[in-house]
């Protein structure tokens, strides 16, 4: 094992070691308390299965069969959540099959970040993780439960879940993935089209041609955003099947794994504390999620959602812990944003089961964990196949089958993670380097100050912004406005970079998963809502981004510290029901402590 993965490790537990034994006490106190179920009057009771079977009915007034509750994210506004639509009924079939009962437990807000992206309904976006927590916590209130079920894909609703269930963490917890789309166009071929639509060379109707011909068809999109990131981190934090993530929707082989996903909640119930979610996340997983996360160049999200995960566990991390495992974890994959390849081509080419190996044979991540099939994280060294109509878990190829889209952990695309801590006068932020080529790393020039995103669409629209300058936009912290993403900006900001002008961005928001080709320190702290330097920041003033070294720096930063920082109302977050998140903004925790107003 790799001497810096340990440090960190070891500060981890020391660091949690009060929080975690707290946590811990609870999720004790509910195992020995048990479930409702056994000892309900007959009122409850009769309520708690009013709606099943005569068979289901028998076998809830009983004490022998299993309960398994399903909380679903359904909706068919997300094209990676329609595949949800049957999933109740299917499952609940296997269930009978094992001999035990399905319920609904039920179901959780899921907004779409592709629709509301530079729209005001983001704003509600990072917001709505800890909603979705809450609400999963309602939906498991019943306590009539033996093991859960999860049905999510999407950005926010993974991390939600996640958190809603580490505080029932008496229970086994298991996620069931609904799987990628099929390839559409490719990723290059979207990315010009969105760059011919900023310039003005192609009408609306040809950019709209091309997005739907990307997103077409139900299925997560497969782009290497937020959530696909997702599905890395719940098989490498081992909380679904080994492969599981990127196999297609309405597939022989995703009923399969459907099934085996009900089998394995079924038996998980039967095994008291040993594989319930308070025992799978732990400090060693959570660090295997980080890494993960460096080694695949994931979501830049994570490095708030990961935050708040862990703290919902009992366990505290930051992003001191994330820098320091950055620069002794190579990046082995190149998936859009990073690459032109997409998820479908990074299963096919190995996919989980070989970066887990790959890590793994090389000393980077923690092998001796807690999984929902038992001890060791070597079962994800496995695939899954069909084998005479009959899912079976052999072991993944140990050998890259397409080298331009993953590499072995000896022969990796570059030697750091694809996430880096940037620190200076200016605050702390996040940067993805994943996708940025080494020339753009660096990035000293005048700032540009705009109080909207919009601001700077129409200063390029208007051919403003052809000159070295790097972007700040403040006032877009969780404080602020919930903290949207600026994803935007992108195609502009990657526009301007191709025709040879140094650009960059800082802002106390988030850019989108899908963000990476242009330097861009976001998630700043302090955030301009909170005095931060940010908020003193005027157009002309120079800042200095070396990715490189890991630092953001104002060059006179004497004098521009001695101003007083703008301040800006809220007053303004009224409509779309953003009014009834004022709330939330007042007690929100910073982006390094997960900016979460609940952990």
């Amino acid at each position: 094992m790799n001497s810096i993965i340990k440090e960190v490790t070891n500060q981890i537990v020391a660091r949690s070691s009060q929080t975690r034994k707290e946590y811990l006490k609870d999720v004790e106190k509910m195992y020995q308390e048990g479930v409702y179920r056994s000892n309900l009057s007959c009122g409850n009771l009769a309520h708690a299965f009013a709606g099943c079977d005569q068979s289901d009915k028998e076998q809830l007034s009983g004490s022998e069969s299993k309960n398994l509750g399903l909380v679903t994210a359904y909706n068919d506004m997300l094209s990676a959540h329609k595949v949800y639509e049957n999933y109740p009924a299917e499952l609940r079939a296997y269930a009978k099959k094992h001999n035990s009962v399905l319920q609904v437990a039920g179901g959780v807000p899921a907004m779409c970040d592709g629709v509301t992206q530079g729209k005001d309904g983001m704003e509600l976006s990072l917001f709505s993780r800890d909603v979705i927590a809450l609400s999963t916590s309602v939906s498991l209130s019943h306590n009539v439960f033996d093991a859960v079920l999860c049905l999510g894909i999407c950005d926010k609703i993974v991390p939600g879940l996640m958190m809603g269930t580490l505080k029932f963490g008496h229970l086994p917890v298991l996620f069931v993935p609904g799987g990628p789309m099929p390839t559409g166009i490719s990723n290059d071929e979207k990315a010009k089209i969105r760059r011919d639509f900023a310039e003005g060379k192609i009408s609306r109707e040809d950019l709209l041609k091309g997005e739907s011909d990307s997103y077409h068809s139900p299925g997560t999109c497969t782009f290497y955003g937020t959530a696909n990131s997702n599905q890395m981190l719940m098989e490498i934090m081992g909380m679904q099947l080994p492969g599981s993530s990127f196999v297609n929707p309405d597939t022989q082989h995703r009923r399969l794994l459907n099934e085996k996903a009900v089998e394995i909640a079924n038996k998980n119930a039967t095994k008291g504390l040993e594989f319930s979610i308070s025992k799978i996340i732990t400090e060693k997983s959570i660090v295997n999620g980080i890494i993960g996360l460096l080694a695949t160049g994931g979501s830049t999200n994570h490095t708030i959602h990961l935050i708040a995960i862990a703290r919902a566990a009992g366990i505290i991390i930051n992003w001191e812990d994330m820098s320091k495992l950055s620069e002794v974890i190579p990046l082995i994959t190149r998936m859009y944003p990073n690459g032109a390849a997409d998820v479908n081509h990074f299963h096919a080419a190995g996919g989980m089961p070989f970066v887990i190996n790959s890590l793994l044979s090389n000393g980077l991540l923690h092998e001796d964990v807690t999984t929902i099939l038992g001890h060791g994280l070597n079962h994800y060294t496995q695939e899954s196949q069909i084998i005479n109509n009959t899912l079976e878990f052999t072991e993944g190829s140990k050998i890259t089958l397409n080298e331009n889209v993953i590499r072995p952990a000896t022969n990796a695309f570059s030697v750091h993670g694809g996430i880096k801590i940037l620190k200076g006068n200016i605050g702390r932020s996040v940067i993805k380097t994943a996708a940025v080529d080494e020339e753009h790393l660096i990035v000293e020039a005048p700032a540009l100050v705009f109080n909207e995103q919009s601001d700077m669409l129409k200063a390029f629209k208007n051919n403003e912004l052809n000159k070295d300058f790097i972007a700040v936009v403040p006032f877009q912290g969780p404080k602020q406005n919930g903290m949207p993403e600026l994803h935007n900006l992108t195609p502009s900001l990657t526009i301007l970079q191709k025709r040879g002008y140094k650009v960059g961005l800082v802002t106390d928001g988030r850019m989108s998963g899908a963000s990476g080709k242009v330097p861009a320190a976001i998630h700043l702290t302090p955030e301009a809502s909170d005095g931060g330097v940010i908020s003193k920041i005027e157009s002309g003033d120079i800042i200095r981004l070396d990715a490189a070294k890991g630092t953001l720096d104002l060059i006179n930063f004497e004098e521009i510290n001695q101003r007083k920082g703008k301040e800006r109302s809220r007053t303004a977050h009224t409509s779309l029901g953003r009014n009834l998140f004022e709330n939330a903004r007042k007690i929100v925790g910073s982006s390094e402590n997960g900016a979460s107003f609940i952990v």
